[in-house]
């Protein structure tokens, strides 16, 4: 059964800008997610289940006698950022937006599904994974603890995101390390505060602050070997103080990235190392709290070269690459690929796209079949008939 591809486009066009219009945060995804289980039923799939790991849906389709299993997964929630632009589809739930993709992503996979329940072309079973919560990295192991994997069985996972910069048409993945861990940390140093006309009367902690997030620098470029990828980044810097009033209490934030244990081991030890001397210069004390959200992504070798084999397919062969390096960014997918082999792959959101977390950002509607037609290629190439 052929299916008509423009028709096709418009519908989930129309339900991309829909999602978008109604975006929710993670494990607050209820419209959302009804709205995708409502499709998958509408498709003929025989087997949704709402729910799982919160707010997450899982759709199984099978076909044939095979025995493979092969899982696709979608995100679908969005950030706490308030849309700027006049799309007539912006969003209407204030504060927050589809700022990362994910309305496309889920549209995506939503597409593929209606193509494969429609056409079949595969022997197997397919789980369409539609997980929550992926920006806080919470979403896949609250699915995982509810028994994702044993409740819905599969040999082989892939996920796609959409990558601003890179051209619409254009696909990118790389086998191992493709995306970093993300660990966060937060620093909070106590001395006595007091007027800011008399700072020897007290042990103000600004000054102190300021080194550190000075000296914390240190870590990337003194402390760890050229030859291992990491990155520490204070993103804030809260005190107690006022105008007039020095602080008696500052607390430091921010995130780092790697792509091995060992580093991520490092980068803690020296960062409470540098804390600790920082504040014992200053007269003041530092209590360091590190936490570890994200894992490392790790691509199957030979599962990157079946989705290169896929992407040439329907993609120009010249636009189908290997990524030029790994990407520091984290992704909650990571956490899937500790159970199971698998591929995740960028499709491109066109060259003037806004970064992704960006006010202005904006799925391009032009990939959305690129998206569909790689999660179902996956399937038919995985789960061969006869």
């Amino acid at each position: 059964m052929t299916i008509d591809r423009k028709a096709l486009h418009a519908e989930m066009t129309a339900w991309r800008r829909d999602l978008h219009a109604h975006p929710e945060f993670g494990f607050e995804e209820k419209r959302t997610a009804a709205f995708v289980a409502a499709k998958l039923r509408e498709f003929g799939l025989g087997e949704v289940v709402e729910g799982v790991g919160g707010t997450g849906v899982v759709g199984t389709l099978k076909r044939g006698s095979g025995n493979r299993a092969i899982a696709l997964r979608a995100d679908m929630d969005a950030l706490r950022i308030p849309e700027q632009g006049d799309k007539a589809y912006r969003s209407r739930n204030p504060g927050v937006m589809h700022a990362c993709g994910h309305d496309g992503h889920t549209v995506m996979l939503l597409g593929a599904a209606k193509m494969l329940a429609e056409q079949g072309g595969f022997d197997g079973t397919v789980r369409f994974i539609f997980q929550p919560a992926e920006e806080w990295g919470k979403g896949a192991l609250a699915m995982l603890d509810d028994g994702l994997m044993q409740r819905f069985p599969f040999d082989e996972i892939y996920g796609i995101h959409n990558m601003p910069g890179l051209p619409v048409g254009h696909f990118e993945t790389r086998p191992g390390p493709f995306m970093s861990a993300e660990d966060n940390f937060e620093i909070v140093l106590q001395g006595v505060g007091g007027h800011a006309a008399r700072p020897h009367w007290g042990n103000e902690v600004l000054v102190a602050a300021c080194a550190l997030v000075t000296n914390l620098q240190t870590i990337v470029s003194r402390r760890l070997s050229p030859t291992d990828v990491g990155v520490v980044s204070v993103t804030e810097l809260i005190t107690d103080g006022t105008r007039n009033a020095l602080p008696g209490l500052a607390r430091v934030l921010g995130d780092a990235r790697s792509f091995r244990p060992e580093v991520s081991a490092s980068i803690e030890k020296q960062m409470r190392i540098i804390a600790e001397g920082t504040a014992l210069a200053h007269n003041v004390t530092a209590t360091v709290t590190y936490t570890r959200e994200f894992v490392p992504l790790l691509n199957d070798a030979a599962l990157v070269e079946e989705a290169f084999a896929v992407a040439r397919d329907f993609l120009r062969p010249d636009n189908v690459r290997l990524a030029a390096e790994p990407m520091t960014g984290s992704e909650d997918f990571a956490h899937f690929l500790a159970h199971v082999p698998g591929c995740f792959v960028f499709l491109g959101n066109g060259r003037e796209s806004a970064p992704l977390h960006n006010p202005t950002y904006d799925f391009n509607d032009e990939g959305l079949l690129h998206g569909a037609d790689f999660h179902a290629g996956m399937i038919r190439r995985r789960c061969v008939v006869g």
